[in-house]
């Protein structure tokens, strides 16, 4: 799946790079406005509105090649049906080509373009598969080729690939189907932890802090023997809870996007979704890490 870097990127690039401008203006400091609780979320959000179109052009993609794999088996079944009639792969090619199959046409159009031209078959089908940038379409081309090498049944392999993207399809429909509800449970798992650890930080720790420090004034008095609160330097909990949720959210998505979909690309994408919504959550509720 290729996606190359486009003018429009930068309108988001700018508009991210006036929003950490106008962060560090209004939100930066103590006596700026909230005094800076809300800098380090307006940081998270500038990122966020930066990278967002590469996301949104990211999931279009994603839908584009899934309407060409759904459109290629259209027209291996229409090139199987035009083949059975006696015609030859080139003409039978030429001829399907010449059909809607949304945004698998201008593809189709260049092959029989090619051929018309006098390209081979062979060379043809190759730039076909890889102008498409999809892993099915590839891998059946492929098959096809293998058979023109070796003589075999042209009209015997276009059926068994169309078979075999079927099942390609069927496979991929069921296993998403069969793992949505993990996936949406990994989701709820992790607000869970993230509400756990913002429990913990805003309301029992504190909490604790404040019985360690009434402790410490008995002690103070006399009151109490022994140094157990108090002692050495306290560990800064808010960064390590920070750097576990963090932690949590990378590995919770590539989980979750390598069991739903089976690609570590698409767990990246989770885990980039997560670790967002952690670091806006976190940093709104508490003003800061």
């Amino acid at each position: 799946m290729r996606i190359k870097f486009k003018n429009k990127y930068f309108i988001g690039i700018g508009v991210a790079a006036l929003m950490l401008l106008m962060d560090f203006v209004y939100f930066f400091g103590e006596n700026s406005i909230g005094g800076g609780r809300w800098f380090l979320s307006g940081i998270i959000v500038a990122l966020t509105v930066g990278w967002s179109q590469f996301w949104m052009d990211f999931f279009a993609e994603q839908a584009r090649q899934k309407e060409i794999e759904a459109k290629f088996l259209e027209f291996v079944r229409a090139l199987v049906g035009t083949v059975r009639s006696g015609i030859s792969i080139p003409q039978a090619l030429k001829q399907t080509a010449d059909k809607d199959y949304g945004a698998l046409t201008k593809y189709t159009k260049k092959l029989a373009y090619q051929l018309e031209w006098g390209i081979p078959l062979h060379d043809s089908l190759l730039t076909f598969s890889k102008d498409t940038g999809n892993s099915v379409i590839k891998r059946s081309i492929s098959i096809v080729l293998e058979a023109e090498k070796s003589g075999g049944d042209m009209e015997e392999v276009l059926e068994s690939v169309t078979e075999s993207v079927v099942q390609v399809k069927k496979m991929k429909a069921e296993r998403k189907a069969g793992t949505y509800s993990q996936t949406v449970q990994g989701y709820i798992v992790y607000f869970i932890f993230i509400g756990i650890m913002l429990l913990l930080q805003i309301k029992l720790f504190p909490t604790l802090e404040g019985m360690s420090s009434g402790m410490q004034g008995l002690q103070g008095m006399g009151m109490l023997g022994g140094g157990v609160f108090g002692e050495g330097e306290g560990a800064d909990l808010d960064s390590v809870f920070f750097a576990l949720l963090m932690i949590q959210g990378l590995f919770a998505g590539i989980m979750i996007g390598k069991f739903s979909e089976g690609t570590i690309k698409q767990g990246l994408i989770h885990s980039l979704a997560l670790v967002t919504i952690a670091a806006i959550l976190v940093t709104t509720v508490k003003g800061g890490i």
